[in-house]
């Protein structure tokens, strides 16, 4: 392949991954793909994955095309489906709609697709690859990869704390530590998330709604993430504010069967999932939301079940606003014990930025390059 040929392959890449961002807050459980025909230099169609069920990037692409696909170049950030699933295969739409050639970013590690949509292509005579800018795609649909590789959503951790990584007073006083910037991020991180994770002491403290608020910037469509609390011995309250909105998850180890049945008629639906030491099993919840189609899921939660998360090797990514405050005598942003300083987490810092007055942080304990088989080409 020529330089020019590559350069404008990564050219219109970057354009079909840019559109495939403007989607990732919808699609879930399906990830967020990005298409952009080509013809000529010129784009005669393009589009992003619609809700699941709907269309997928391909058929929003082919439609604006119209007969203009024929002679078309197809980019697309996820190797076109090869399955009847709720909407037909994407390789045959592609083949008919008569495109002379298709780049793809990734390679789908679904087990339906897993390169059998590329090799459709090439044996209809379209050849077709996968591998342009790789490493952005790889970074837009962790959360697909995860879910797909490892049988369990991306998981993060939000935390907001102060310079001396106070992230409360020591009464529990916390709102607000970040500024108003940072808070509408917070907004734009849940509306992409599939799910939004806590434990049992915010909701008794804060009596959070864990709900998405406005995400300015992003195309949200009003889906809220499903709810889900980790309370061992079922101690939500029927009225906690998280119950007013449908879709909460509450995940016990024990619990009397009147106080799940009066939780049950406030909405919520409640499971038991007990590890060994009469605890919730976490490393088993993230298999279940797994199961439910999960692709990312936030945690806001206190010190305790963050630093338990931490501890057990389940989170991916820290994600940490950090306000120019001090506080002084406060509550620290995760609670374990180590044996010895050797012992201590070493994720590595992502990425780095402003955020109004406070800096975001972005630390990572996955490299997402991990989640795919594509990291070995």
């Amino acid at each position: 392949m020529s330089d020019t040929q590559a350069a404008t392959d990564h050219y219109w890449m970057q354009h079909a991954l840019a559109l495939a961002k403007r989607g990732q807050c919808n699609t879930t459980p399906n990830p967020c793909v990005g298409c952009v025909l080509v013809r000529d230099g010129v784009i005669v169609g393009e589009g992003h994955s619609q809700q699941a069920g709907g269309p997928h990037a391909e058929v929003m692409a082919m439609r604006m095309a119209g007969d203009a696909a024929r002679g078309a170049t197809a980019y697309v950030t996820l190797e076109p489906c090869s399955h009847h699933g709720r909407t037909p295969p994407c390789a045959d739409g592609l083949i008919a709609a008569g495109v002379v050639r298709v780049v793809a970013a990734l390679r789908d590690p679904n087990p339906l697709v897993a390169g059998r949509g590329l090799s459709r292509l090439n044996d209809a005579g379209i050849p077709a690859q996968a591998g342009v800018l790789r490493d952005a795609a790889l970074e837009h649909h962790k959360g697909f990869l995860s879910r797909m590789v490892r049988g369990r959503p991306w998981l993060r951790i939000k935390m907001a704390a102060s310079l001396d990584g106070r992230t409360a007073l020591a009464d529990g006083q916390s709102q607000w530590i970040t500024g108003p910037a940072a808070r509408a991020d917070v907004q734009r991180l849940r509306a992409r998330s599939c799910a939004m994770l806590t434990g049992i002491g915010t909701v008794l403290a804060d009596d959070p709604q864990l709900t998405v608020r406005d995400p300015q910037g992003v195309d949200w469509q009003g889906r809220q993430p499903l709810r889900v609390v980790v309370d061992s011995r079922l101690r939500t309250p029927p009225t906690a504010k998280l119950l007013q909105t449908p879709g909460v998850l509450i995940v016990a180890a024990q619990g009397d069967a009147a106080r799940r049945q009066a939780l049950q008629a406030a909405g919520a639906e409640v499971m038991l999932l007990a590890g060994t030491d009469g605890r919730v099993d976490l490393a088993a919840l993230l298999d279940e939301l797994g199961r439910r189609g999960m692709n990312e899921v936030t945690v806001e939660a206190g010190g305790a079940l963050a630093g338990v998360l931490l501890q057990a090797g389940l989170v991916d990514e820290v994600i940490l606003y950090q306000a120019p405050v001090l506080i002084g005598n406060g509550r620290g942003v995760a609670e374990f014990d180590l044996a010895s300083l050797a012992d201590k987490l070493t994720p590595r810092v992502f990425e780095r930025r402003m955020v109004g007055d406070d800096q975001r942080i972005t630390l990572r304990f996955t490299d997402a390059a991990a989640l795919s088989g594509e990291a070995a080409q």
